[in-house]
């Protein structure tokens, strides 16, 4: 018995060495020239990548991709979220929600706020890194910006796009884009993601399981723009596909978008992510095909290259099912990791100009004078009756009241950090007027509900004070993504555009009891609907979600410490029976392209504490040949007596809409600084290509005909200077 337990145990350790030198051996083996910068990008990737067994590169396609102990390569989540900061992962610096960076019209601010943001990132990845926080939301992939249309105005998440115009939408996305990503020609300072491609934009309660049916004119004139620009001049690194389904096929698994439009047409060189849950929707919410396997396999085959979920866990069985091959994996991983050598996060650092920024940076003072900057220039002056804003800072009694007046929750929308530093407009008023004021402030009303208590002293304290400013609106709680915004009855959507009714008989309490003026403050990440009301206030600010110091930007508008300069990146209908159906996804009728309607307040519109004149619009020529640019140019005077910021904005306008036509389209716009008295020339170059039009087929074409060119500061409409825009010019040319 003895010699045999001798035996066995000599088996054993000869079985123990065996292994030992197997496994060392194995591990010698391993090539680590894929960390060796002198090879190209694809050779470096094809490296690695044809090392790793079919269970390790399965396991890289889902976005919580696994750690590769072999390869020194830890564990990394994809998911993370920089809307208008740095997202769900701590401290941050909270900029205006991406609605109010549309509204400022200047792509070379969204390019700064996206610089700071991206510098705090890097420095959040380094500070997590080193504790060893490789959790969601600590990466270097941020699934931002969002750049569906912002169609119609119940849509909760439009807050999160830059308003309803494709070209405006494109400007300021491929900034952004820059912004994050950086310029080092070899690495990524972040990675951008344009998202939710394609056709997107509501409503949320359906977003799992409907299919959108544009019009081929629609498709390429105003969904697919935004998302062409991002590729072609922003080189964003990543694109999401959608949930729903685009001519009957699910976006993540359509080789129509996916391979056609992005790799074939637009030479996408980028990972494509699903949103989250999209692939398992393929099979579930869809039913494009029958099983959860079969919706990886789809999804894979359609170009999809990461899956926010754990359906892509079923690719081997997709394999032994014939559905997909172990080539196909190969093809998809390479991607995924392309991204993750440009980040410098694997395959080594060397070279890399972003690993050194310092934690510093995280939430410091010149991102916190950055955010009010943004805030002061987003905010949307609509109504300012006789003149009285601004306000002067030693008003003897001024009176703040209103549900949103002391509210956190109204400056900061959706997809947020965290701040420390968040000043809400009564902070900003307190700190902005004389010592010698009586301010006084009052809630009033309950933001989505009727008061319990029918007492309310706060209607009449307007009525002893020189001025009421009263902040009313929205949250991210009433509008907003579905599984968030717990006040909606739309499931993040709004079902009008009015404000809730306590609010409504708030501000009317108000109108028939003030003594002094009053002025509106409005936040909101959409449009509202001031109808009822509108005539009984003084003066109506648009403020969306301003960020962090949204208080401060108010105060400073406000008392007029800077002139408002923000244009509204959308139109503000008067009603709902403004709007076609939701569920509609035709253009016709929507936006300030295909309204005919005259609504509350027209795209790009925008007062000054100031007045702008127009003058002298110039033309290069009168007849427009295929090949030619249309150059205009223009005098823009500011005859006020406030030093303003103006957008200028030049629109055309075809005489012939007949095939579908847009009846104005933005094609330029500048944001300029003007010191009172002051007169500055502009010129505009609109290309042969932006000449243009969509046809039915959605092919881009030369038309012939007669055209007209409106600058103005605002889209051209009939109310617009009654609102109190400037006059515009106009001018008309011929397309031969």
């Amino acid at each position: 018995m003895c010699c045999h337990f001798c035996h066995l145990k000599n088996k054993l350790w000869m079985f123990l060495v065996g292994m030992f030198i197997i496994t060392n051996s194995f591990a010698q083996e391993i090539d680590f020239s894929f960390q060796n910068h002198a090879l190209t990008l694809d050779q470096r990737v094809n490296i690695l990548v044809s090392q790793m067994t079919l269970q390790e590169k399965i396991s890289q396609l889902t976005n919580d991709a696994a750690a590769l102990p072999r390869f020194k390569i830890t564990d990394y989540d994809w998911w993370n979220e920089a809307l208008h900061g740095v997202a769900r992962n701590g401290k941050a610096t909270i900029f205006p929600q991406a609605i109010g960076l549309g509204a400022t019209f200047d792509p070379v601010l969204a390019k700064r706020v996206a610089d700071a943001i991206s510098t705090e990132a890097r420095a959040k990845y380094i500070v997590s890194q080193n504790m060893g926080n490789y959790s969601k939301f600590a990466g270097l992939t941020f699934w931002t910006p969002n750049v569906n249309i912002f169609r119609d105005p119940r849509w909760g998440r439009g807050q999160e796009t830059y308003g309803e115009d494709p070209f405006l939408m494109a400007q300021m996305g491929v900034a952004f884009v820059q912004g994050l990503q950086g310029n080092d020609p070899d690495y990524l300072k972040t990675a951008a993601c344009a998202k939710h491609f394609a056709v997107h934009s509501g409503p949320e309660k359906l977003r799992h399981g409907f299919n959108a049916v544009p019009t081929k004119q629609d498709l390429y004139e105003t969904y697919f723009p935004a998302f062409e620009a991002l590729v072609k001049e922003g080189k964003v690194e990543g694109v999401m596909a959608a949930y729903n389904a685009v001519y009957g096929v699910p976006s993540c698994a359509s080789p129509f978008l996916l391979q056609e439009i992005l790799r074939d047409k637009w030479n996408f060189d980028g990972y494509i992510t699903s949103d989250c849950g999209a692939v398992s929707g393929v099979s579930k919410e869809l039913n494009y095909v029958k099983t959860p396997v079969e919706a990886a396999a789809v999804s894979l085959k359609a170009g999809t290259n990461l899956n926010c979920g754990n359906t892509y866990s079923l690719l081997k069985k997709a394999i032994d099912q014939g559905l997909i091959t172990e080539q196909l994996i190969d093809e998809r991983t390479r991607q995924l990791f392309k991204t993750r050598f440009r980040l410098g996060i694997v395959g080594g650092d060397k070279g890399n100009p972003y690993l050194n920024i310092s934690p510093d940076k995280i939430h410091c003072a010149e991102h916190i004078q950055l955010t009010r900057e943004v805030a002061q220039k987003s905010i949307v002056l609509l109504k300012n009756k006789n003149n009285i804003l601004p306000l002067s800072k030693n008003i003897k009694i001024p009176y703040v009241t209103g549900p949103f007046a002391n509210s956190g929750d109204m400056l900061i929308g959706n997809y947020y950090g965290v701040s420390p530093s968040m000043v809400t407009v009564l902070e900003g008023v307190a700190d902005a007027v004389s010592l010698g004021t009586s301010l006084d402030y009052r809630s009033g009303a309950l933001p989505f509900s009727k008061n319990i208590n029918p007492k309310n002293w706060a209607p009449h304290v307007a009525a002893e004070a020189d001025v009421t400013i009263c902040v009313v609106g929205l949250t991210a709680d009433f509008e907003g993504e579905e599984v968030d915004a717990i006040a909606s009855s739309e499931v993040g959507d709004k079902r009008d555009l009015k404000l809730p009714q306590n609010q409504i008989d708030y501000i009317n309490e108000m109108i028939k009891y003030k003594k002094g003026p009053l002025v509106l403050v409005v936040a909101s990440g959409s449009p509202v609907s001031f109808e009822g009301f509108e005539e009984g206030c003084d003066a109506i600010l648009q403020i969306w979600y301003p960020g962090e110091q949204g208080g401060n930007a108010v105060a400073d508008v406000l008392f007029g410490d800077i002139s408002p300069s923000g244009h509204l990146p959308l139109t503000f209908p008067k009603n709902i029976e403004q709007v076609p159906a939701y569920e509609n996804y035709s253009m016709k009728g929507r936006t300030y392209k295909y309204m005919t309607e005259e609504p509350m307040y027209p795209f790009g519109f925008g007062l000054t504490y100031s007045k702008t004149a127009i003058s002298n619009l110039k033309l290069n020529a009168s007849k427009i040949k295929k090949d030619m640019n249309l150059e205009a140019q223009v005098d823009v005077s500011n005859t006020g007596n406030y030093d303003i910021d103006e957008v200028v904005q030049l629109y055309i306008c075809p005489k012939d809409t007949t095939g579908g036509l847009p009846i104005k389209s933005l094609k330029a716009f500048q944001r300029i600084s003007l010191k009172k008295g002051e007169t500055k020339p502009i010129s505009f170059n609109v290309t042969a290509e932006m000449l243009k039009v969509v046809n039915t087929e959605g092919a881009k074409v030369w038309r012939k005909g007669e055209y007209q060119v409106v600058v103005g500061n605002c889209s051209p409409s009939t109310i617009a200077e009654k609102l109190g825009a400037a006059t515009p010019q106009t001018a008309s040319f011929y397309c031969k």
